[in-house]
């Protein structure tokens, strides 16, 4: 098995879940992963935010407000709904995540019109959801909530138990929080903690996500790598998230985070979906690729043909 920086669209592929987690854990802290919208229009126009997010050096693609019920990104070329995420594929030649989220009632606007991240059926952490995206060719599903959404820990330990059993090997699944979501006894230190961990280890995370260092108030980077270390010593890896609009700070700002997320030991480092909108900066999405794995790393990534 590879490591992920010397793996080729071709690897992807055909990688199993166990080898993809393998390749992740190989990487030792140099991989990168980029949430992008897609029901919004790309930052170029009639090429996907993945794909251009995949150009700037990003490993693995995360989703944000997909629908698998009616699934639809903008600059896609046309193709049938339910081969979406493997058209994306073909494209981009990286896996694929989505985000789904465990909410019972959301405390912000339904309307579309008023709020962004106004919920939607296929955006639901249903099983029925979590087994469409595995059909449809999605590698991971990160149980995860978007700003005032109204995601709690226990909602995300409750959905974790019930996709583990029914999806077992098929998808990786990763849970936590960037943010509060709206939930404001879980914000600060208590967005999660040690026993958070514990828990959604033992119902099947294999990938636990925290807020990165300096990305939310109280998140410091003595704090992030006491519950890294603890998460790997459960047998986790661990993924560091952007995911309060930093991503679109300057270049600058960005390295001091991606270093404070190297030296706090985690496994991914993620950067959200708010630069201009619907993708990060992408100069700073190849700053922070730059800024943990260098120069040579970060081209070959760029430079990589989906044909390989």
């Amino acid at each position: 098995m590879k490591r992920i920086l010397d793996c080729h669209a071709s690897d992807f592929l055909n990688m199993t879940k166990d080898e993809l987690l393998f390749a992740i854990a190989a990487g030792e802290g140099r991989t990168i992963a980029c949430e992008t919208i897609g029901s919004i229009i790309p930052m170029l126009g009639d090429i996907t935010n993945a794909e251009f997010a995949a150009s700037m050096g990003a490993d693995i693609l995360l989703l944000n407000v997909f629908d698998v019920q009616k699934p639809f990104i903008y600059g896609l070329p046309k193709t049938e709904p339910e081969n979406t995420i493997r058209k994306l594929k073909e494209l981009t030649g990286r896996p694929i995540g989505i985000n789904l989220e465990p909410v019972e009632q959301s405390l912000s606007s339904d309307d579309p019109t008023e709020n962004m991240w106004a919920m939607t059926s296929g955006r639901k952490a249903t099983l029925e959801n979590a087994k469409k995206a595995a059909d449809m060719g999605v590698n991971f599903i990160l149980l995860t909530g978007n700003p005032g959404i109204g995601v709690t820990n226990e909602a995300i330990l409750q959905t974790l138990s019930v996709f583990k059993k029914e999806l077992g090997d098929r998808i990786i699944l990763a849970a936590g929080k960037m943010h509060a979501s709206g939930i404001l006894n879980e914000a600060a230190e208590k967005i999660i903690t040690k026993e958070d961990i514990k828990s959604f280890r033992e119902a099947g995370a294999d990938i636990i996500l925290l807020p990165a260092p300096g990305t939310v108030p109280g998140i410091t980077l003595e704090y992030v790598k006491e519950l890294i270390t603890f998460a790997h010593s459960l047998g986790c890896l661990t993924i560091t998230a952007i995911g309060t609009s930093q991503e679109g700070a300057d270049t600058a700002t960005i390295k001091q985070i991606a270093l404070m997320c190297k030296m706090a030991g985690t496994d991914i480092h993620h950067l959200g979906d708010s630069g201009y909108g619907g993708i990060a900066l992408p100069e700073n999405i190849q700053a922070y690729s730059i800024a943990v794995r260098g120069i040579r790393h970060t081209y070959r990534r760029m430079a990589d043909s989906i044909n390989r």
